[in-house]
Formats: structure tokens, sequence, C-alpha cells
């Protein structure tokens, strides 16, 4: 298997070469084989048209997003970056990417502004559900003591099969995480299925990510047992990552990810 750490941001540190090397780094150090470095859409000014609908859903949100970090920067500084550290000799194999803030009513943007992007990767992912983000300490009030969990869960997965369908990425991250907002609802293996095979029929790759676990201090490392059991009977590839933010923290608990992937037989990328 091979030792990845799949999804790691620069946000809290400079677009600058040394500051990558500090992730490069503690990577070498954990023995990784891969590292994927990344940073959320949310912080490149070119992005800010594809959180319309966060922006208008609630003034809170629009607080949040007008916030220190958000927009500060340009894409094209983060382009030029790359371009440089490419044509460097790594210890390790390093790719870089982008962590795309994924909604269906910002498809069509999205296709636009990442269409020929210099990159090795994109990463959806759904932070936010009809405009309203479910994992802020203001999504108790904007979302989940306004809805019946269950739906909120339901509508959730649906995004997610949406991002899947729309062939804009090559990984989809977290595909579990609104599961630390609520401990009420369930998630259907009938829709978790469906996300599967089209994941595996597009030749996306699906994350066990570990974030919720060490960030929100939610008992899965990763991805749940029916998720795996059903990524195992599907046959997905899936990554292992930390979601780090700091290069302390790359590989964080990803030996626990890996055991599980071999426990329930699930096919690493």
């Amino acid at each position: 298997m091979q030792r990845i750490d799949g999804h790691v941001h620069l946000e809290h540190g400079p677009l600058s070469a040394a500051y990558v090397e500090q992730f490069v780094s503690a990577a070498q150090k954990a023995g990784l084989d891969c590292l994927q470095i990344l940073d959320h859409t949310h912080r490149f000014r070119e992005f800010r048209p594809a959180y319309q609908s966060v922006i208008e859903a609630d003034p809170l949100q629009a607080q949040w997003l007008s916030g220190k970090g958000k927009f500060k920067d340009s894409l094209t500084d983060y382009l030029e970056l790359v371009r440089q550290l490419k044509q460097r000799v790594w210890p390790l194999e390093v790719r870089f990417g982008l962590e795309v803030c994924y909604t269906p009513e910002s498809e069509l943007f999205l296709r636009e502004i990442c269409r020929e992007l210099p990159l090795d990767f994109l990463v959806g992912s759904v932070h936010s559900i009809d405009g309203l983000l479910y994992d802020m300490p203001f999504s108790q009030p904007l979302l989940w003591q306004k809805y019946e969990h269950q739906t909120v869960v339901d509508r959730y997965l649906d995004c997610v099969l949406q991002s899947v369908q729309s062939g804009l990425f090559d990984q989809i991250g977290h595909p579990d995480t609104v599961k630390m907002a609520s401990a009420k609802a369930v998630m259907d293996p009938g829709r978790i299925r469906e996300i599967a095979e089209e994941a595996k029929l597009r030749g996306i790759a699906l994350e066990c990510n570990t974030g919720c676990h060490w960030r929100y201090a939610h008992p899965d490392f990763g991805l749940s047992d029916l998720w795996l059991t059903l990524l195992a009977e599907v046959g997905n590839r899936v990554v292992t990552a930390s979601d780090a933010h700091d290069p302390a923290d790359v590989n964080r608990d990803l030996e626990q990810a890996r055991a599980r992937l071999i426990q329930f037989g699930v096919r690493c990328a």
C-alpha cells in the first residue's frame, strides 16, 4: 500500500517555497511516498463567485467569508509557485492541486474556471447545503435547528453525488464529513453505493480523511464502517488524507486509517 497523505493545506501560511518545504520535510520524516498539497478555493479572489449562494444565505456566513485569509490571494500567484516547485527534485512524490468547494449552483462557473488548470489534481468537497454551511458554530441555528437532520444528510449526499457526476474532480474530499454535525441521522447505504459506483465508473478516488477525528473528536478514523464496507464491495480507489493545515499534522492518524482500509479490503489509490 502506498503511503500517501492526499490532502494538506497551505492556508495557515504564505504562498512560498519555504513553507511548502516544511510540509515536504514533515512528509519525509513520516516515511510517506506521496504528498498532495492544496488549498481551499476560498483563499483565492478569482473563486469568490462560487460562494455567492453562501454569502447571500445569511449575514453570518457573509461575515465569515470576509474574514482573515478569505479571498486574500491570487490564483495566478499560486499557479506560478506551483510551476516553480514542479521543477524541483523532491525526496518523495509531491503533487499540487486545489480543494474546490462544490455546490450544484456554482457548477457552471467552476467548470469554466477549472478548465485546463496546470495542476496535478482537483479535489471536490461539499461544505454547504443549499447555501448553508453545515460545520460552523453558527450552523446550528441556521441549519440544524431549522431542518430535520435526516433531510439535511440526504441532501448532503445528493450534493456529493452531483460533485462526482460533474466530472470536474479527480478526488472527492471527505465524502461523509457531515456526520460530525449530526448524530441523529443515518446515511442511506443505497445513496452511498450510488456515489461509489459513479466514482468508480469515472475513475475518481474517494478520501478516507482523518480530519473529522483529530479536529472534531469524531470516533471514526476516516470513513465509517458502512462506507468502507460498500467501497470494498464496489472496488473504489481510496486516498488516505489527514486534512493537515500545519506541517506538524501531516500524516496525522493515517496509520490507523490505513489499517482500517486493509481490514475492510479497500483498494488504496
